[in-house]
């Protein structure tokens, strides 16, 4: 089954033909990143604005490289910015119709934490971690629609305390990108940053991020080591290991109490090399550890379509009334099975 995912939920303009939910002919992916940069971040009406202009050619673009036909459309409806998210669905219903396809809506969430399987054979159970911009995910993955929430953030996502720190500090945007560069060069250990007060007993997955980022930008002298450079790549290098340190102490816990032996990762820090090299660790112990490919990690379509076509198999349809979503219709644990409405 040959599915054109559309995936418009935020500031990436993607489009993709993946067959069987396995092989990828084409992936497109328009970033509207310069666009944003001066406002370092999205801006909403900007980008639903663009994505009006860009949803055809890139569609067009991605038909043309996988050079076959359509035989359904599988396309993001939540949750994400609305006005972005309307374009996308707005496009695939009229595309649907016009050509007599089936149409499914996918929840932007699960496709992230489904990408690994694209490129890798995963069998389930596993731990699945989304990271992300907007999302801190840790769950157990029993199936392709059925999550079980172990622990979320409490606040802030991951991916945007690093936006906001990057930002404060004049590091770079996108913020993620531009921390991982620098902390290669800096001292992890120059600020000590502090990690969450959170109720381990009873929330032992559960993470925040706001006290991190507080620290980082305003009480930043009071974790300083005291001799060591207070340069941006140390900044950086030091909010990145007591960032990513903190998720990595969830996973550890979480892979103890369930007794899971895979991790799959998905979400644009999935990117993040340190924590890749954290994760990667764990495979000295026995575990699987999966990530996507860098181009799966950023939103794109591919993993949209490749999902879709699980629902499509399994005879999982949507009417042309679908709405579009901007929130997260169930996330904090009770992201259950049947999840898709």
């Amino acid at each position: 089954m040959n599915v054109l995912g559309i995936e418009t939920s935020c500031d990436e303009c993607a489009a993709s033909v993946v067959v069987d939910g396995k092989t990828i002919l084409s992936n497109v992916i328009a970033t509207q990143i310069e666009e944003h940069r001066i406002y370092y971040g999205v801006v909403p009406e900007i980008a639903s604005r663009i994505h009006t202009e860009w949803i055809v050619p890139t569609v067009k673009a991605a038909i043309d490289d996988a050079g076959v036909e359509i035989d359904a459309v599988a396309v993001t409806n939540r949750p994400g910015l609305l006005g972005s998210l309307l374009v996308g669905v707005s496009f695939a219903k009229g595309f649907a119709a016009a050509k007599g396809v089936p149409l499914i809506g996918i929840d932007h969430i699960r496709a992230h934490l489904y990408a690994p399987q694209i490129e890798h054979e995963l069998s389930y159970p596993y731990l699945g971690v989304l990271v992300s911009g907007g999302h801190t995910v840790i769950c157990k993955v029993s199936g392709y629609d059925d999550l079980e929430v172990l622990g979320t953030t409490i606040d802030d996502a991951i991916g945007e305390a690093f936006d906001k720190v990057a930002k404060h500090y004049d590091l770079g945007y996108p913020g993620g990108i531009a921390i991982d560069r620098l902390a290669r060069t800096g001292n992890p250990l120059a600020f000590r940053f502090p990690g969450p007060k959170i109720r381990e007993k009873t929330n032992p997955y559960d993470i925040s991020y706001s006290g991190l980022k507080s620290a980082a930008i305003n009480h930043l002298d009071k974790y300083w080591d005291g001799k060591s450079e207070k340069s941006s790549e140390n900044i950086a290098a030091s909010f990145q290991r007591t960032a990513i340190n903190m998720l990595i102490k969830r996973i550890r816990t979480a892979l103890a109490d369930t007794g899971l032996k895979s991790i799959s990762v998905g979400g644009g820090v999935a990117a993040n090399s340190y924590l890749r090299s954290e994760l990667k660790k764990f495979r000295k112990g026995g575990y699987t550890v999966a990530f996507p490919s860098m181009e799966l990690c950023t939103d794109n379509a591919a993993m949209i379509a490749a999902l879709g076509y699980h629902y499509l198999k399994d005879g999982i349809r949507d009417g042309y009334d679908m709405k579009a979503s901007a929130r997260v219709g169930a996330f904090k644990k009770q992201y259950t099975p049947g999840g898709r409405a």
